[in-house]
């Protein structure tokens, strides 16, 4: 078994808490579910906002849907001017047989732009 790293990110309509827990559990799970990653095979996430979301914390959805046992940390992404705005990054480390080439990066709603050269 292998360790793998999974990129993902997602954009929410406005910095609400309710928004920013719905759009991160829809990432933690399409991250889970496109990978064939089973939450006990989770090492750890790391999650980022921009600095214009600050009405909860991303690793709240995680902890919501279940997954208690796993360390999750929270971090405020680098203010470049120009960036897309109101978007969650997640870093996640799983233990996996599958190749790098054969993970699947998640990208959704307008964070899709941040990864043109991925598939739909």
């Amino acid at each position: 078994m292998s360790v793998r790293a999974i990129r993902g990110a997602t954009q929410v309509d406005a910095d609400d808490r309710e928004e920013i827990i719905g759009r991160t559990a829809e990432l933690v799970r399409a991250v889970l579910e496109r990978n064939g990653v089973d939450p006990a095979d989770l090492i750890s996430v790391v999650f980022t906002a921009t600095p214009d979301l600050t009405a909860e914390f991303p690793a709240y959805a995680a902890r919501a849907m279940g997954i208690t046992d796993v360390p999750l940390l929270c971090a405020t992404e680098i203010a470049v001017p120009g960036a897309l705005p109101r978007v969650i990054r997640l870093l996640a480390h799983v233990e996996s047989q599958r190749s790098r080439a054969d993970l699947r990066h998640v990208y959704l709603h307008g964070a899709q732009a941040l990864r043109t050269d991925l598939p739909r």
